[in-house]
This record gives structure tokens, sequence and C-alpha cells, in this order.
């Protein structure tokens, strides 16, 4: 399809942010959408490259807010895209093993209980007999949550961007953009090698690369590319069927089924940021290593396939929604490895900006860029 020489709103990044920010846009009556990735596929950078973990588990009352919608969309995914997200709720249990972290996530907990969301306190011995085929002599205690559990990424990609193209939007490949002229306070042309587009707005959901693009409209935003990644193994006919997404909180190390296997990854608190998206063979030994101590079986597997991906990292481990120093350049990104789970209603919530000027469905007036200017910085602890 030939670029279009004007859109009413251009959104920049085909991931799961971009991909739902178009759709959520023409739903609301938006036309003239423009979606530009820059990649062959859409949603092959960090949304394809992440575990493909949802969960409600979170130490802020925004974030866990930003779940109960997120993941009730997944939940009607199918009957609003026609879609299947493949979203299975094995459960997520993170395994404590340090007193700060006991306090830490008995308080989360009651937070995550007075929302609505029920989490459980499991005791050591009860973390241990949840999964009796890993080795957790330490764990303290862990919290469990059922319905947390998984989705496939791409699924909700293309969901979103089928029903997209339906709604009479545009969504192009190969189409990176390069630069954007600029006059007073407005973006007036988006710059892509294939040609410049006049524009009435833009959405910045360029994930990892989402500081690089404001820059191009001398617009700083505080957020670094750091590399994550993970393995997936051959079939463990030995691992129980029930066996949820664990994770050994310490570490930062992570296990979940795999089809008949494992997919584990383990974050490396040395990692410089970067835009590096090759494997580190020898972290990847550390990190299987580490594993296996943790889930003898891992031991018998083979491995099936490897990646790297890019977590989008803020100073305070929170997304950041909204507005700019630009009259019509709006942001969505920063969540620090869990935009997937709330790309769905992230989506919706920058069609609601740019449609009434404020989010309704939940409230993300603190996420703001200027936050980090003013020093109202948010900290998320539960990160992985």
């Amino acid at each position: 399809m030939t670029l279009p020489s004007t859109a009413d709103v251009v959104v920049v990044g085909g991931g799961v942010m971009g991909a739902s920010t178009a759709y959520h846009l023409l739903k609301a009556g938006v036309k003239g959408v423009l979606l530009l990735e820059k990649d062959l596929y859409f949603g092959q950078g960090a949304t394809g490259r992440c575990a493909g973990g949802v969960r409600y588990q979170f130490a802020t009352e925004v974030n866990v807010m930003l779940s109960i919608a997120s993941l009730a969309m997944l939940e009607a995914f199918k009957e609003e895209t026609g879609q299947d997200p493949l979203y299975r709720k094995c459960g997520y249990l993170f395994v404590l093993t340090g007193t700060e972290q006991v306090e830490t996530f008995k308080r989360n907990i009651a937070m995550q209980n007075a929302l609505g969301v029920e989490t459980a306190w499991l005791d050591g011995e009860q973390v241990r007999n949840r999964v009796p085929q890993m080795i957790f002599p330490d764990a303290l205690g862990g919290s469990w949550h059922a319905k947390d559990g998984l989705a496939d990424p791409n699924s909700v990609v293309m969901g979103y961007i089928k029903r997209a193209r339906e709604l009479g939007g545009i969504a192009l490949n190969e189409q990176e953009v390069v630069g954007f002229e600029v006059k007073s306070d407005r973006i007036t042309t988006v710059i892509t090698p294939a040609g410049s587009i006049t524009c009435g707005a833009v959405v910045n959901a360029a994930g990892p690369w989402l500081g690089r693009v404001a820059a191009l409209a001398s617009v700083q935003v505080p957020l670094q590319a750091i590399r994550r990644q993970m393995i997936t193994t051959t079939p463990l006919p030995e691992l129980a069927p029930d066996f949820p997404f664990v994770i050994d909180f310490a570490q930062s190390l992570y296990f979940h089924r795999e089809g008949e296997g494992i997919l584990t990854g383990m974050s490396n608190i040395d990692e410089k940021p970067g835009f590096d998206q090759s494997i580190d063979a020898a972290w990847e030994v550390k990190a299987m290593e580490a594993a296996a101590l943790r889930l003898p079986l891992l031991d018998y597997a083979g491995r099936v396939s490897g990646w790297a991906g890019l977590y989008e990292v803020t100073p305070d481990a929170h997304p950041i929604f909204g507005p700019t120093p630009l009259a019509n350049l709006w942001l969505v990104g920063g969540f620090s490895g869990h935009g997937f789970m709330h790309g769905p209603i992230s989506g919706k919530l920058l069609a609601e900006f740019i449609v009434t000027g404020h989010a309704t469905s939940v409230d993300v007036s603190m996420l703001d860029l200027a936050r980090f200017e003013e020093g109202r910085l948010i900290h998320e602890y539960n990160v992985v």
C-alpha cells in the first residue's frame, strides 16, 4: 500500500501499544489513523520477544488497576476482535527467600486484596507443596494468584491490526520514522524514507525506541533499553500439567510451560543499557545453571531456541502516558518489562487522551512525562 500524504493521527510503532492505540482510536470514531512499523512484521520488537506473562500482582495501585482493566480486555478479546489471544490462567507464584521481600509482598497482597484482586499468601511449606518438582529449601513464603497466566503476543497484536484495518485504518510495515517537522509547539509533518505525512497528531508507541523517536522532535524522555534473554527447552513429559509461572524473585529467575517444555530466563543486573539483541552465550549458560538448580528436570532437557529482547526502563519502572511539551505529540511506553500485559488498556487510554484530553478508564494522571522533572516518581518494587 502506498504511503498516504496526510493522516489525522500517525501512530509510531507496531507492537502491542501501537496496535491497541490505532484500533481504539478508530473504534472511538477517529478517522485517518495511520500506523507505521519500522520492521518487516508487526509485533516483532519488544512485544514479540517477551515471555507472554500477564498478571495482577504489582506493588502500586495504578499498576494493579491497569492489570484489572487490561486482563478483562483479554478475557473479551476473541469476542471483540475475532482473534483468540490464547489466554491461559496457569497462575503466578512469586517465591520469596528474603525477609524484606516477605514484608513487602505481604503489604502488596493486602493492597491487591483491597482492590478486589484475590492474591494469596503461601508460607514456605505451601510454596514447596505447590511446586514439588522445584528445589526451594530457602523459600520463606510466596505470593500466589491463580488467575495470572500467559497470553500470545502475536495473536493480540494481529487481532488489533486486523480490526483496525477493518475499521478503515492503514497499518504499514517497513516504514521507519526518521524525523519530524515542528512549527511552534506542534508536529506538522512525519518524515519517512518513503515520503512525508502531514499530520494532526502523533502517538509515540515505539517501545524501547520511544526515547529515540521523541528526540527527533527535541523531546527528551528518561528511558533506557535493557537486554533480557530467555530460552525454551525440549519436552519434559515429567513436568506437572498444572506447573505455574514461577518467579524466584531474589534472582529475577523465571519459569513457565512452553508447549511440552519450559521457557526460562534470568535478568542480568549488570547488563548495560543499549539496543543489542544478540544472544550473550555466557549469560545464557549462567542462567541455565541457576535454573537447573531450582528445577532439576532441566538437566534432562535440550535447548530448542533462545532469543533476546529489550525492556524499556524508566527511572521509577512505571510507564509514561499522555502529553508532552508539544501540543500534538502523545506518549505511551516505558513499561519496564510489563508492556504486553498492559497493552490492551494502554491503547484505549491513549485514544481517550486524544479524543477527550484525558484518560478516563484508569486514572494514570500521575504517570505523565512531567513527573520526572518534578520529582513525582512512583517506584514499582515488583519488577523482574
